[in-house]
């Protein structure tokens, strides 16, 4: 039997990729800008419609960055993050000198709690600290409470930070992901739903947005025939190569949605007939998720004391990549002294889920190895 390595959500190239960075390679375009960055912006644009404007960037934690000097965060200011997320959902509120103020999650779908969020705002509020911004996450691609947080958002008057790293493809009330917030990233790395090999991008409500992100993207070089700078920028402009790339996988990222729902169902169907697992799934017919990465919740009581733990390891010996969930912001040693708000649904589920292979490009050999591995051990 083929025992190569099973990876948990690896690049899928669709085929036309390589003609766009052909294209750009004869036209000499290998800079950071060109015409595939402006294709791939209209195609994004496009594609999550409403509007938008998009910023093409070299990473979606740039996008993050950015969106928080738009929104006027400065040094000793305070921002609510969610608190299970992958770090760089919070490490940008660090780059800026301010206070990240976590917030548990609640169990529909995984995201922030609307009820803690309210507590921590109300709190803050009165100790004289009114957060300047939100950043809510759509984890694993699974929207969050959007309806819930954008209420809160408007009775405080705090904008909300949107990080759709995970979430292209998905969608909320018919409407998709990365048109929620004041501003909100995108992401492209390696593992996302589609990949430019790195990359980001930061969506703008309107015209304005866009451009002072521009500004600040490209060294916040003033118009003048000389270099000359008045404030601080950064280098945060996708290449043209790798918006090459985009375009290309922009062209099948239906598609790959599609394969990535598919593999979900299959686990659904899978574990419906496994007590003590739980497959995480939209919890009504207003969510629907791209399911970038399919994850369970493994409830020892209900399995005869076989963990979450066993089950990855029993995994990674058969040479099948899994994960634990992103441990919570708040119990990691660089952020453990910062405030918190909920109780413990984000730590209970870190210690009992598990994220399995769930790539657009899974081969029915490799599907088939994964179910036995599941049967086998349940």
């Amino acid at each position: 039997m083929n025992n190569s390595k099973i990876w948990l959500s690896s690049p899928h190239m669709g085929g036309n990729e390589q003609n766009f960075v052909n294209e750009a390679f004869n036209t000499n375009w290998v800079a950071p800008l060109g015409p595939n960055v402006t294709g791939f912006e209209q195609d994004l644009e496009q594609y999550i419609d409403q509007n938008s404007h998009v910023v093409a960037l070299s990473s979606g934690t740039g996008a993050l960055h950015l969106g928080l000097i738009l929104l006027g965060v400065k040094a000793r200011d305070e921002v609510i993050c969610q608190s299970m997320t992958f770090s760089a959902s919070a490490n940008p509120i660090m780059y800026l000198g301010a206070t990240p103020v976590f917030i548990d999650s609640e169990l529909d779908t995984w995201n922030m709690c609307p009820i803690a969020l309210e507590e921590a705002i109300v709190d803050r509020v009165a100790k004289g600290k009114k957060p300047k911004a939100i950043i809510a996450v759509h984890l694993y691609g699974m929207p969050y409470k959007v309806d819930e947080i954008q209420i809160l958002s408007n009775k405080y008057d705090i904008p909300i930070l949107e990080d759709s790293a995970e979430a292209l493809g998905s969608e909320y009330k018919g409407q998709k992901c990365g048109t929620f917030g004041e501003i909100s990233a995108l992401s492209f790395n390696g593992n996302k739903i589609i990949t430019t090999s790195g990359g980001g991008a930061l969506v703008a409500k309107n015209e304005k947005i866009k451009e002072r992100a521009l500004f600040l993207a490209t060294q916040a070089r003033d118009n003048a025939p000389h270099y000359q700078h008045s404030e601080v920028g950064y280098n945060y402009r996708m290449s043209n190569i790798c918006a090459g790339i985009g375009r290309g996988q922009m062209q099948v990222l239906d598609k790959h949605v599609g394969f990535r729902r598919g593999m979900h169902q299959l686990y659904v169907d899978t574990f419906s007939t496994i007590a003590g697992v739980t497959v995480f799934s939209e919890p009504n017919s207003d969510y629907f998720s791209n399911h970038w990465l399919s994850a369970i919740i493994i409830n020892p009581e209900k399995t005869n004391g076989k963990t979450r733990e066993d089950f990855r390891l029993v995994l990674e010996k058969a040479n099948i990549e899994s994960r634990p969930l992103w441990k919570p912001m708040h119990l990691q040693p660089i952020f453990e002294s910062f405030p918190y708000y909920g109780n413990k649904v984000s730590e209970e589920l870190f210690e009992n889920g598990l994220c399995l292979p769930s790539g657009s490009n899974l081969t029915e050999e490799e599907k088939k190895r994964i179910i036995a591995q599941i049967q086998l051990f349940f």
